[in-house]
């Protein structure tokens, strides 16, 4: 393909997008993202894809959305290293399973549960999903610094919404409870639907990829009978990719100027 030719789903070309790129799922995010950055430019949307390009410290940085699931953010992924990104982080929700995680924290990926398919054609199965670090230690930094209950852990990604919400209406209820019952018991800290794909696509490009969520609700609690307040602002965790962003920026600023 050629430089000047548009990406397929994102439609951009090299020169749309920075280097650094933060990846929401819902589009309806981007704008509210994107006016964190210096000079917000919107690029265009097509499909689940809406780009926005600014600055963030004099450098180059984007906000693309991604849908649901591992299959369209590994198409973002793929387009954007395409047009020149090369760091990712993102900024999404999740539903806690440890008890100790509250709707309105923040939880850092430290890995992820390849309970998805997408990741399958990028890696065998035996290969770990696990995110960049220097992304990962920035991202909780930045948290802990803004003053959010932060939680670090490996966090299960799935496929299927409902697998999760109503796993009794399925076929293979006894697989997906019997699953949930490990992830409980094993201390993984959240499920989401994006993770494990992004952590394994950005090793096969050779770039870099990490993940912060905002908690929005935690069905272990509410079964508990555990203080559950649902919240569905996730102001916290976008200023956290935000930050993270900036540290980045510094880092590799100071890594090129030795």
């Amino acid at each position: 393909m050629q430089e000047t030719e548009k990406q397929y789903h994102i439609q951009c070309v090299k020169g749309d997008v920075g280097r650094y790129v933060l990846l929401p799922g819902d589009p309806g995010r981007c704008e509210a993202i994107a006016k964190h950055f210096d000079n917000p430019v919107h690029i265009g949307m097509n499909r689940e894809y809406n780009v926005w390009t600014g600055t963030l410290l004099g450098e180059k940085v984007t906000v693309c959305s991604t849908g649901i699931g591992g299959p369209s953010a590994s198409i973002a992924m793929e387009e954007l290293v395409k047009c020149g990104a090369d760091t990712f982080v993102r900024v999404g929700t999740c539903g806690g399973i440890d008890l100790d995680v509250k709707p309105g924290d923040v939880v850092v990926a430290t890995g992820s549960i390849r309970f998805e398919h997408t990741s399958m054609e990028y890696a065998p199965i035996e290969y770990p999903a696990v995110p960049n670090f220097d992304i990962t230690l920035a991202l909780k930094t930045a948290s802990e610094e803004m003053g959010y209950d932060t939680h670090t852990g490996v966090v299960q990604c799935k496929d299927a919404f409902y697998g999760q919400h109503s796993p009794e209406k399925s076929p293979v209820y006894y697989e997906l409870l019997n699953k949930w019952e490990s992830w409980k018991r094993l201390g993984v800290k959240a499920s989401e639907m994006e993770s494990s794909a992004l952590f394994v696509v950005a090793d096969a490009l050779h770039v870099r990829c990490g993940s912060c969520f905002h908690v929005v609700w935690n069905q272990e609690r509410e079964k508990a009978g555990m203080f559950m307040p649902m919240t569905e602002d996730t102001s916290g965790a976008i200023k956290v990719g935000i930050e993270a962003i900036k540290k980045l920026i510094e880092q590799d600023k100071a890594k090129k100027n030795k």
